[in-house]
């Protein structure tokens, strides 16, 4: 399958890395690579998650982070990818508005 990435998804793994670099660059990019080889993964293994809040959620390997996404014909389209840490009132106002 195809993976895309949204431009909400994007600025989520930029908040992420940021996030994380806070904690000295090696560890954000670490996260960056970490979700990389996660949305790889979704090139086989796309739609086999169970869907929470309307969307197939895939937990992240190595960071408390789940990525958020939907199928359409053979492409996985990443919606979001957020902190698990989250209140899922907040996530699912996140994944209402896109």
């Amino acid at each position: 399958m195809n993976v895309q990435i949204s431009s909400d998804a994007e600025r989520d793994i930029i908040q992420g890395i940021e996030f994380y670099s806070n904690n000295g660059v090696e560890v954000g990019d670490y996260f960056r690579d970490s979700l990389m080889s996660d949305l790889r993964a979704l090139e086989i293994i796309g739609g086999v998650h169970a869907k929470r809040f309307g969307y197939h959620c895939m937990a992240a390997k190595r960071f408390p982070f789940a990525i958020y996404y939907t199928i359409h014909d053979s492409t996985v389209m990443v919606v979001a990818i957020l902190d698990e840490r989250r209140n899922p009132q907040w996530v699912a106002n996140r994944l209402k508005r896109g």
